[in-house]
């Protein structure tokens, strides 16, 4: 039997990078998905995809700091697949290294409202949901500069904490409501928006590179396989975790 047979997931971003890779991972392991995103083509291209080999997929053009996306998203997952066991939320977007006086305002609210409030309104939807079948498990993607500083600008740092902080309080409030909420620090994964960052600076490679103990970028599989351990069964009794998945930059502190 597959480790996600018939587990109804959401994806906040199955269109590209590591939630692109969650979906096609997740799906082979036997998982429904709701492949949300803000692009439609994008959106079909990976329900295409996952249908292709033989997977159940939706899709849901919806933002993430939209409640009503949100809420709609969760209902076509209710509505398709009968419920919702998993939560994904692996949107997020990155603004570079900026000192905080090098930050403006409307950028960290940026930040702040996609990958904060994003990641709140998403649990809000689902929550109700997972609450009343008896439990579902919360998988929200943070990074290592959700723990330390020096990976990131002012306002990245500070978004991917709050993440880190609201990831455990959603294990206290509801771990004895069957709920498990755990996040994902992430390191540096190669990706396209990592590449456009060398290129527009070469010594960020250097830079980066010299905090990995490995010295190797990680990959979106990477994430997704440890996505797919924190979905199911096996992880039953892991809550209110942060796991690096780094290379090792944790350990440099």
């Amino acid at each position: 039997m597959k480790r996600l047979e018939g587990k109804s997931v959401i994806i906040t971003d199955a269109t590209a990078g590591i939630g692109e890779t969650q979906a096609m991972i997740m799906a082979s392991e036997g998982a429904n998905i709701v492949c949300m995103g803000r692009d439609q083509s994008g959106i079909n291209k990976i329900v295409s995809a996952i249908c292709n080999k033989g997977g159940k997929a939706v899709g849901c053009l919806a933002k993430v700091e939209e409640a009503a996306d949100c809420k709609r998203a969760a209902a076509l997952a209710i509505e398709k697949f009968g419920r919702i066991d998993v939560l994904c939320n692996s949107f997020n977007i990155f603004d570079g290294f900026k000192k905080s006086l090098e930050q403006t305002e409307e950028g960290w609210n940026d930040i702040f409202r996609i990958n904060v409030l994003g990641v709140f309104m998403m649990c809000n939807a689902v929550l109700p949901d997972m609450l009343s079948s008896g439990g579902g498990c919360l998988i929200n993607l943070s990074a290592v500069a959700g723990l330390t500083g020096g990976a990131g600008g002012a306002a990245y740092t500070a978004a991917r904490h709050a993440v880190v902080g609201y990831t455990k309080q959603l294990c206290v409030d509801y771990a004895e409501k069957g709920i498990r909420a755990n996040a994902i620090a992430a390191g540096s994964v190669h990706s396209p928006i990592l590449e456009k960052i060398f290129e527009n600076d070469p010594s960020e490679r250097v830079t980066i590179f010299e905090k990995i103990p490995s010295k190797t970028l990680g990959r979106a599989e990477d994430i997704a396989y440890l996505t797919v351990f924190l979905a199911s069964d096996e992880a039953r009794w892991i809550n209110g975790a942060i796991i690096c998945a780094d290379g090792g930059r944790q350990a440099l502190g």
